[in-house]
C-alpha cells in the first residue's frame, strides 16, 4: 500500500461521522435539559421534582443507557447484523425524544404527561442499545486489525460525537429552556432524524460492512426495512408492557423482577462469550479486553465528575463574571467537547505518524499515558480546592486546566478503547464485547455519582480530589507494570 493510501481513510468512516454526530447532537440535547425539566416548578413546565429525586431518575437513566447495548450487541451479532440495528435504535430514539416534547405538549393531562416521560425515557434506553455498539462496530470492520491508520479512525469519528455534544446545548439547550422544553426535545428528535436518514442516503459507503450475518451486500433491501420496522414495534411495545407491569405489581415485586431479570441476563451474556470464543488465542484477548475494562472504569469515574462535582465547583467557587456579564456555570461544560473538537486532529495524526517512525505506543501505554493525565489534572483540582477555602471566588482557569488535562487523557482512552474492542473481541462477538465496554462505563458513572457520599463515609477528612488523584495515578502505575501482561495477552495485535 502507498504511503498516502496509509494516511487517507474509506469514505464510510466519514458516513459514520455524520451519523453519530446527529445522533450525539440528539443525546446531548436531550441531556442538558433533562435534570433541569424534572426540577423546574410545575407553573413554569417542568415537573417541580427536588434536586435528589431528579438526579436518581438521571442516575437510573444513564446506568440502563450504558448496560442495554450488551443486548443490541449480541442481537446484531446473531441476526440483524450493525446496519439495521443501527436504523432500529435511530427510530426508537427519535420516538423516545418527541415523546418527551409530548410530555411538555400535554402537561394539562398529569396521567398522559407522566406516562409520555416515562414512555419517552424507555424507548431512548432501548434504542440506544440497539445503536450505540453497532456504529462503532461498523467503524472497525472498515480496517484490518492491525491497520495503522485504525486507533486515528476511531479518533476521527470520536470527533463527530463531540462535535454533536458541542452543538447540542446551544440548540435544543437554548430552545428548551428560552422557548418552550417540547421544542429543545423536539430538536433533539430531529437531530435524530436527520441521523437515520444520513445513514441511508451515504449507505453504499460502506462497502458492504454492517450487513447481516452470512449476507455481504452493498444495501439494505426492502425486506431488511420490514425486519426493521417489526423490532421498531417490538421496542415500542416492550417499554409500553414494562410501563404497565410497573404500574399493575408493588414496587417490592418490581424490585425483585428486576433483580432475577439482571441475573438471567448475566449469565446469558456469559454464555454468549463462552459459545463466541474458541481457542486459546480468542480467550487470551478477551481477557484483554476484561482487563481494560477495568481500566476504564478508574477513567471514567474520575472524568465524570465533571457534570458533578466540577459543576458544583463552577457555580460556587469560580468567579464567572466575563466583561461584566455573569456566564452560567454549566458552560464550562462544553469546554471539553470544544477541546476535543480542537485536539482530535492532532492526535490521530500523531498515531499514524509514530505508526510510520515505528514509535507508536501501544495500546496499555496509551491507557496508562490516560489515566496518568487524568491524575495530573486532580492535581490541578487539588490545588484550586485549597485556593477556594477563602471566601473570595477563583480564577475559571484553574478549571479550565482540569477539562483540557482530562481531554487529553480522554483522547488517550475513549477511541483507543473502542479502537481496542474492535481489534481484539471474536469476530462473532464484537458487538457483545463492546456492549460490555460501554457497561464498564455505565459502572463508573454509577460511581461517581456516589464517589463523594462514599469518601464522606469512609474517610471525613480527606479531600475528594485529592482522593481522585491518588486512585488515578495508582491505575496508571497499574497499567504501566501490566503492559508486559497486556500485550502478552493481545497476541500480536497491537
Amino acid at each position: 500500500m502507498a504511503s498516502t493510501e496509509k494516511m487517507s481513510h474509506p469514505r464510510g468512516l466519514y458516513t459514520l461521522f455524520f451519523t453519530e454526530m446527529w445522533e450525539r447532537f440528539s443525546y446531548y440535547g436531550m441531556r442538558a435539559l433533562l435534570v433541569l425539566y424534572l426540577t423546574t416548578e410545575y407553573a413554569r413546565g417542568g415537573f417541580g421534582m427536588d434536586r435528589a429525586s431528579a438526579l436518581e431518575i438521571y442516575g437510573i437513566f444513564t446506568g440502563l443507557v450504558y448496560l442495554t447495548p450488551i443486548i443490541g450487541g449480541a442481537l446484531a451479532d446473531r441476526i440483524l447484523g450493525q446496519r439495521r440495528a443501527i436504523y432500529i435504535g435511530g427510530f426508537l430514539m427519535a420516538f423516545g425524544q418527541f415523546a418527551l416534547a409530548g410530555s411538555h405538549a400535554f402537561a394539562a393531562d398529569e396521567a398522559l404527561r407522566q406516562w409520555m416521560f416515562h414512555m419517552g425515557l424507555g424507548l431512548l434506553i432501548v434504542g440506544n442499545g440497539f445503536f450505540k455498539p453497532n456504529i462503532s462496530t461498523i467503524v472497525g470492520a472498515l480496517y484490518t486489525d492491525n491497520d495503522p491508520r485504525k486507533d486515528s479512525a476511531f479518533t476521527i469519528f470520536y470527533m463527530g460525537i463531540n462535535l454533536g455534544a458541542f452543538l447540542s446545548p446551544i440548540i435544543c439547550g437554548t430552545l428548551g429552556e428560552q422557548v418552550g422544553w417540547m421544542w429543545g426535545f423536539g430538536s433533539a428528535g430531529v437531530g435524530m432524524l436527520l441521523a437515520t436518514v444520513w445513514l441511508y442516503v451515504e449507505e453504499p459507503k460502506l462497502e458492504g460492512r454492517g450487513m447481516p450475518p452470512g449476507r455481504e451486500g452493498v444495501r439494505l433491501g426492502a425486506a431488511d426495512f420490514g425486519t426493521i420496522a417489526a423490532f421498531v414495534a417490538g421496542g415500542v411495545a416492550t417499554v409500553y408492557g414494562f410501563l404497565a407491569l410497573q404500574d399493575a405489581i408493588s414496587e417490592d415485586a418490581m424490585s425483585l423482577a428486576l433483580k432475577v431479570v439482571g441475573a438471567i441476563a448475566v449469565l446469558g451474556i456469559a454464555y454468549i462469550i463462552y459459545n463466541g470464543t474458541s481457542g486459546g488465542e480468542q480467550w487470551s484477548r478477551v481477557g484483554a479486553i476484561l482487563i481494560f475494562s477495568i481500566a476504564n472504569i478508574f477513567f471514567w469515574s474520575g472524568f465524570e465528575q465533571a457534570g458533578g462535582t466540577f459543576n458544583l465547583f463552577a457555580a460556587e467557587e469560580t468567579n464567572r463574571v466575563v466583561f461584566g456579564y455573569e456566564i452560567a456555570a454549566s458552560l464550562f461544560q462544553s469546554i471539553n467537547a470544544l477541546a476535543i473538537f480542537i485536539f482530535a486532529p492532532m492526535f490521530a495524526s500523531l498515531w499514524v505518524n509514530l505508526a510510520t517512525r515505528n514509535m507508536n505506543p501501544s495500546t496499555p501505554a496509551k491507557f496508562g499515558l490516560g489515566l496518568t493525565l487524568l491524575a495530573l489534572g486532580f492535581v490541578v483540582m487539588s490545588f484550586a480546592s485549597f485556593a477556594a477555602e477563602g471566601e473570595g471566588l477563583i480564577s475559571p482557569m484553574w478549571l479550565i486546566g482540569v477539562y483540557v488535562l482530562h481531554t487529553f487523557g480522554e483522547l488517550c482512552i475513549s477511541p483507543i478503547g473502542l479502537s481496542m474492542v474492535t481489534k481484539l473481541a471474536p469476530p462473532k462477538i464484537v458487538s457483545v464485547m463492546m456492549g460490555l465496554w460501554f457497561a464498564s462505563m455505565a459502572l463508573a458513572n454509577y460511581l461517581a455519582g456516589i464517589m463523594e457520599s462514599l469518601l464522606h463515609s469512609i474517610a471525613p477528612d480527606m479531600n475528594l480530589f485529592v482522593f481522585l488523584t491518588i486512585t488515578a495515578a495508582v491505575g496508571a502505575a497499574l497499567l504501566f507494570a501490566l503492559t508486559p501482561l497486556l500485550r502478552k495477552l493481545m497476541r500480536g495485535i497491537h
